[in-house]
Parts: C-alpha cells; sequence; structure tokens
C-alpha cells in the first residue's frame, strides 16, 4: 500500500495512507477530505500529509486554508492528530474522549466527535455509532467499535475497523466481501442482549445505507459496490456472525 489519494467524486476524496504494524507490516491507515456546501472543506480522521498527496490537498484547499475541522472519528486512531494540528492550524479538531486524554497538548474543541452537535453541523454526512459494543473499550486492544460516516452525495461510507474488506483481493474468491472486526465479540457490551443489539444496528445500517458505492476501511482497501451489493454483503456478514454473538 502507498499513498495515495482517491476522487470519489461529489466532493468526497479518499486518502490512503500507510501505518506500519511494529514499524514493519504495511496495514494502511486512512483519512478523507470532503468538501462542504459552503465550499469549505473537512476532514474524517487524521493522517500526516506527505509529497503527491499533501501537494494535491494544498491545492484542493487553497494551502489548507479552507480546512475549518477535522473529526477523529475512531477513539484508536490518535497518531497523527499532533500532526495534522500543525498542518492545519486553523481548523477545529473534533475527537473522543479517548483523543482528549492520549493527546492532551491540543486544543479540542469542546463538543465530543460523536456528538448531536458535530452531526447538526455536518448535515452533508451521516452518523451511526456502533451499537452493544464499546465505542472505547477498556481493552486498548480492543478497536472493534467506532463512529462511522456515510456521504450521501458520493455514495461513500468511512469505517475504521467495525466494518473490514478481505485483506488481499485474492481472497474475494473466497471470502466475503465485508467482514466484521475479528475483536467484536469481546467488544461486547456486558449488557443482556449485546449481541442482538449489535446485530441489530448492523441490520440496520445495511438497510439505511444500501445505496453504498464506495467502502472507505482504514486496514484493506477500496471497494466498489454496486446494484446495492453493499446491502446483500453486510447482511450477509452479519447473518453468519448473529448465532456466536447473541449466544455470548
Amino acid at each position: 500500500m502507498s499513498d495515495k489519494i482517491i476522487d470519489l467524486g461529489a466532493g468526497f476524496w479518499n486518502i490512503r495512507g500507510t501505518f506500519r504494524l511494529g514499524g514493519v507490516l504495511n496495514i494502511g491507515t486512512q483519512c478523507s477530505l470532503v468538501k462542504l456546501a459552503s465550499g469549505r472543506f473537512i476532514f474524517l480522521d487524521s493522517y500526516t500529509l506527505t509529497d503527491e498527496v499533501r501537494a494535491q490537498v494544498m491545492a484542493l484547499t487553497n494551502n489548507g486554508q479552507d480546512v475549518e475541522a477535522v473529526l477523529n472519528v475512531h477513539p484508536f486512531h490518535t497518531v497523527h492528530c499532533a500532526q495534522m494540528a500543525k498542518d492545519f492550524p486553523q481548523a477545529t479538531f473534533y475527537g473522543s474522549s479517548r483523543h482528549h486524554k492520549k493527546v492532551p497538548e491540543m486544543q479540542w474543541a469542546k463538543d465530543l466527535v460523536e456528538s448531536d452537535a458535530v452531526a447538526e453541523r455536518y448535515t452533508e454526512l451521516k452518523f451511526s455509532m456502533s451499537q452493544g459494543i464499546h465505542y472505547i473499550a477498556p481493552n486498548e486492544m480492543i478497536h472493534a467499535g467506532s463512529l462511522l460516516v456515510f456521504h450521501p452525495d458520493s455514495k461513500s461510507l468511512h469505517v475504521n475497523d467495525t466494518f473490514m474488506s478481505p485483506p488481499t483481493k485474492l481472497l474475494e474468491a473466497i471470502l466475503p466481501e465485508l467482514l466484521l472486526h475479528p475483536t467484536t465479540k469481546k467488544a461486547l457490551k456486558n449488557e443482556p442482549n449485546a449481541g442482538k443489539q449489535y446485530c441489530d444496528w448492523v441490520t440496520k445500517l445495511a438497510h439505511d445505507w444500501r445505496d453504498t458505492q464506495n467502502f472507505c476501511a482504514a486496514h484493506s482497501y477500496l471497494v466498489k459496490f454496486k446494484n446495492r451489493e453493499f446491502e446483500k454483503a453486510l447482511l450477509k456478514a452479519i447473518a453468519k456472525a448473529r448465532p456466536k454473538l447473541e449466544n455470548t
């Protein structure tokens, strides 16, 4: 995986980045750039922009001056936040409570990224918080929960960890096109019917965002869907997992 920016149309760009596990294995990461109705821009998640990608972003955003906010939607993606703040000092930075704790040197907005206030501020986007599982799990190794973002105009879904695509295109022939994060079962809240709550949330999301054509996942690659294939793929994934999750 090498850094690149992909124009998905209607004012939505997905930036594919580099993240090396243990400094060796590149599992990739992402952020997305969204053009608002006002003509200004926001980022979904933070990433250190370099070389060609940085040049393209700066050309789009009036050398960064038109970036008004960065919405850090995954509580465990904090590595690039400080650099993003240096690159776009005029922007408002939204994060989860974990962002505030992990990068305290930054000036974070009072409103948390998952708040209704942020959703109401950016009506070009649709937000959905994972249900039945921890958004910020007590175990730092469990990253299944996140705030998902859908951009209806471009039919693009930005999601980190909660849902994934197969790790390589070679495996598409034998694996479903969408997978649940492997720590999903461990992420379930210690509450009655947590597994059912999660499965019902996924099912509703599949129906509500059935028009998704661009599936932008953090640690894999961009998956293209058509003819409401996204709905079928996500329903297939949750149908397979439901017995195990509901009987926990």
